[in-house]
């Protein structure tokens, strides 16, 4: 067997090879989607924080 005949896939290559395609991007795609939804969780988390930190600071320059 050659690696064209291996390629060809015996006349079925253009349907084997869009599912290995359809595979890569949904496993791709779980990997990114998670990462970016932390990133963002991770920063308005960070911005939450800050702005409480803030208006802690700003009712103790007020009362006091």
């Amino acid at each position: 067997m050659s690696l064209t005949e291996f390629l060809h896939m015996g006349g079925y290559a253009f349907y084997v090879w869009t599912s290995y395609g359809i595979a890569l991007v949904v496993l791709v795609v779980n990997l990114v989607v998670p990462i970016r939804h932390r990133k963002k969780l991770l920063g308005d988390f960070a911005r939450k924080a800050r702005r409480e930190r803030k208006l802690r600071e700003n009712l103790e320059k007020d009362s006091g």
